[in-house]
């Protein structure tokens, strides 16, 4: 529980945990983001991992000049594009031996069967789209290479959602993110961000109980 509160709580204040982060590693702050892009999407056991909240606050503190704006975003394409590769390649390779696995806590078959659903649904696009959902873009690499979708198809889906993932959010952060409404409301818009990136999960789920 105590893990779960400090997330939230470094989750909703990532502007200032970051801040502090910057100060207290330098250009190590570099590495410890890099290392987050790529664990959110590059293992199926860390979906809970701020990808969406942290690039639009990276986003605006490039835009004060705490960090190098065009090096965080390079740097932060290659962790999304490099982490997926990695997911994919876990599925591929040994996906079934996971699944096999009673009872597995290394993954959730909930969300797995909802990322195959949204997969069925979107088909290769789901790679590309998959990205800007929280929990099912952890997983729908995991489903692709499970699925056996060659690796040069899934890698150019893989490379226009990680470019457009990590751009759409670093850039709304540095254009929209130190606007004094914005700078003084940031937990709020963080927490505006996680909803609406929760919107495409929340919807079908509140639709199948209606039916039943």
């Amino acid at each position: 529980m105590e893990f779960i509160a400090l997330l939230i709580d470094f989750i909703l204040h990532i502007d200032k945990h970051l801040v502090e982060i910057i100060q207290n590693y330098g250009t190590w702050t570099y590495l410890i983001l890099f290392l987050i892009i790529f664990s959110e999407t590059g293992f199926v056991v860390t979906p809970f991992l701020p990808g969406d909240s942290l690039l639009f606050a990276i986003g605006a503190l490039g835009a004060k000049g705490a960090l190098d704006f065009k090096s965080a975003l390079v740097l932060l394409i290659l962790a999304a594009v490099g982490g997926n590769t990695l997911n994919y390649f876990i599925g591929k390779t040994i996906g079934h031996k996971i699944l096999a696995m009673r009872n597995s806590r290394i993954i959730k078959k909930e969300y797995l069967n909802k990322t195959h659903a949204f997969y069925q649904k979107h088909g290769g696009k789901a790679i590309i789209l998959s990205r800007f959902v929280p929990i099912i873009r952890t997983f729908a690499p995991f489903v692709a290479g499970l699925g056996k979708m060659s690796f040069t198809r899934y890698s150019v889906y893989n490379v226009i959602g990680g470019v457009s993932w990590v751009c759409l959010f670093m850039f709304a952060g540095y254009f929209i993110g130190n606007i004094d409404e914005v700078k003084n409301n940031f937990t709020y818009v963080i927490f505006a961000i996680i909803f609406v990136s929760l919107l495409p999960t929340i919807v079908p789920y509140l639709q199948s109980k209606r039916r039943r």
